[in-house]
C-alpha cells in the first residue's frame, strides 16, 4: 500500500490497531479520523482507565490541588473506536499481522502503532519492594497510594533517584511540611537530564528549602518492621535512615518486553523507527505497516546528525502521534518526517523549568540571561560550534528565541548580546554523566545511529 491509490483504499477499508492507550495512542487515534480514515480502529490499554494526563500526578495531583480521575485527557474529535482497557498485548506476529493479548485472543491489524510508552522501574529486590510504604510514581495508581502514605504524615519520606520524578516529589514533601531525604548516584540532582552545572543550581534550590539531600550515594537496601512496613535505609556510605515511606525514582524502562521475538528492532532503548515513525526489522529493514510513537520510539531526528533520541517528553508523544498517523494513511511522496523540537518543563521547589533542545546532546553549557543565585537565568548547551538546547529557570518566555536558534544551527558559544546579560559568558563543561553508568532520570537517550544491535535475542534492560 506505498502507492497513493493503495493508502486511499486503505483508508476506507483497513484496520488499525493501536497498542497503548495513552496521550500517544490516543492522539494518533485522533489524527486517524481527522486525516478521514474510516476503517475500523481498536486501541488496547493495560490500564483500566481511558487516557489519561501523566505529568499533573506528581504536581497538582499529589498536592491533592487536582484529583487524579480529572486528569482524564479531552477527546478532540469523535473516533468510532474499539476500545479493550484493562488488558495487556503479550505478543506480535508480523507474518500474520496479529497482536496476542493476555488472555489469549488475537487482535488483526492491516497497520499497527506501538505505544506502549514506559513504566517506572522498580526497587530491584523484589521482597523490599513489597513492604509497605515503598511507592513508585507513574500511573493513576500509584498517585493514589502515594497521597495516601503521605496523608498520614509519615515522620520522613525517603525519594531514591533525584531525577525530575523524584525532586518533584521532594518539592511536594516539603510543601506539605513532610521531611524528606533525597539520595542520588550522581553528583547533582537532575545530572541526566540537565549535566552537573546546572544540577548543582537544583542542588542548591533544594537544599535552601529543607532537603536532606545526598548526592554520590545509593541505597543498597530498604529494611522493614515485623508488619512488613519499612521503616529503615541503608546506604553505601555506611549512614541509615528512618523512613516511613520511600519513593522509588529510579527512571523508567520502556515498554518492549511484549515484542520479543517479534522480529522487531525493539530493546531496552524502545523501538528503533525511521524519521517518520515507520520501525526497524531487526535487519534493520524499515517496514511498511508498523509504526511506532511517544516514549517508546527511537527516532533519529534530522536537526541532531540523525541521531538516534528516544525522547521521555510529553509534546514529543503528541508530535510523533500525529506524524505516525499521517503516514500510515499517506502514499509515498506525502508521507512526512517528525521534525518537532523537543520540549519538556517541570515545577519544583517555586520554580519553573523549561528546556527546549536535547540538552544531553550538549558538550558545554553557558548562562546567557539572569542569574543562577536568583534561580532565574536561560542556559544554553552548545555541541560541536552549534547550540543544540536551552533551559530555562523561571524565565520560559524566552524559549521561543532559542527554539529558533536550534532550529537554524545557531553558533555556540552565542555571538550575540541578551536581556539581562551576566557579566560573565563563559562556556564551562556541562558535565553529564559517563553514559556507561545508570542515572535516576534522563529525559532523552542518545542510542547513536545504528537501529539495533544485533537483535537476535532479545536484552532485557538493566537494574
Amino acid at each position: 500500500m506505498s502507492t497513493v491509490d493503495g493508502a486511499d483504499a486503505f483508508r476506507t477499508s483497513g484496520r488499525v490497531v493501536i497498542v497503548g492507550a495513552s496521550l500517544a495512542g490516543l492522539r494518533a487515534a485522533e489524527t486517524l479520523r481527522t486525516e478521514g480514515f474510516t476503517g475500523r480502529l481498536t486501541l488496547i490499554g493495560e490500564e483500566p482507565y481511558e487516557p489519561y494526563d501523566r505529568p499533573p500526578l506528581s504536581k497538582q495531583v499529589l498536592l491533592g490541588r487536582t484529583r487524579d480521575g480529572s486528569t482524564t485527557l479531552p477527546r478532540d474529535c469523535a473516533l468510532d473506536a474499539e476500545w479493550r482497557l484493562g488488558v495487556r498485548a503479550v505478543g506480535l506476529d508480523l507474518t500474520t499481522g496479529r497482536v496476542r493479548l493476555a488472555g489469549g485472543e488475537e487482535i488483526p491489524f492491516d497497520r499497527l502503532l506501538i505505544a506502549t510508552g514506559t513504566r517506572a522501574r522498580p526497587w530491584p529486590n523484589a521482597a523490599e519492594a513489597a513492604l509497605d510504604g515503598v511507592c513508585l510514581l507513574r500511573t493513576r495508581d500509584d498517585t493514589t497510594r502515594l497521597q495516601q502514605a503521605l496523608a498520614a504524615r509519615p515522620r520522613r519520606v525517603l525519594v531514591v533517584g533525584a531525577g525530575f520524578t523524584g525532586s518533584e516529589v521532594a518539592s511536594v514533601c516539603r510543601k506539605l511540611g513532610l521531611p524528606v531525604t533525597v539520595t542520588e548516584r550522581s553528583a547533582t540532582p537532575l545530572a541526566g537530564a540537565l549535566g552537573g552545572r546546572i544540577g548543582a543550581v537544583a542542588a542548591q534550590m533544594q537544599r535552601e528549602h529543607g532537603v536532606d539531600l545526598r548526592c554520590g550515594v545509593t541505597v543498597t537496601s530498604l529494611e522493614g518492621d515485623a508488619d512488613g512496613h519499612v521503616r529503615r535505609a541503608h546506604l553505601d556510605d555506611g549512614t541509615t535512615v528512618d523512613v516511613d515511606v520511600a519513593v522509588i525514582a529510579l527512571g523508567s524502562i520502556r515498554n518492549t518486553e511484549w515484542l520479543r521475538g517479534s522480529g522487531l528492532a525493539a530493546g531496552p532503548w524502545g523501538v528503533a523507527c525511521d524519521a517518520g515513525c515507520r520501525a526497524f526489522d531487526m535487519f534493520g529493514i524499515v517496514t511498511d505497516d508498523v509504526f511506532a510513537a511517544g516514549d517508546v520510539a527511537r527516532c533519529p531526528h534530522p536537526l541532531f546528525g540523525s541521531e538516534f533520541l528516544a525522547l521521555e517528553h510529553w509534546s514529543n508523544a503528541i508530535e510523533q502521534a500525529k506524524v505516525a498517523a499521517h503516514n500510515m494513511v499517506t502514499g509515498q511522496g506525502r508521507r512526512r518526517p517528525d521534525l518537532h523540537v523537543p520540549t519538556f518543563w517541570s515545577y519544583q521547589f517555586g520554580v519553573g523549568i523549561k528546556s527546549v533542545g536535547v540538552p544531553p546532546a550538549g558538550e558545554d553549557v553557558v548562562v546567557v540571561q539572569g542569574s543562577t543565585d536568583e534561580r532565574r537565568f536561560v542556559a544554553l548547551y552548545g555541541r560541536r560550534g552549534r547550540t543544540v538546547a536551552a533551559v530555562a529557570f523561571n524565565q520560559g518566555k524566552w524559549l521561543d528565541h532559542y527554539e529558533e536558534q536550534i532550529e537554524m544551527a545557531a553558533p555556540f558559544p552565542p555571538r550575540t548580546l541578551n536581556v539581562d546579560q551576566p557579566s560573565s559568558r563563559t562556556a564551562v563543561p556541562a558535565e553529564f554523566p559517563d553514559p556507561a553508568v545508570p542515572t535516576e532520570g534522563p529525559r532523552v537517550v542518545l542510542t547513536g545511529h545504528s537501529p539495533t544491535e544485533r537483535q537476535w535475542t532479545y536484552v532485557p534492560a538493566p537494574r
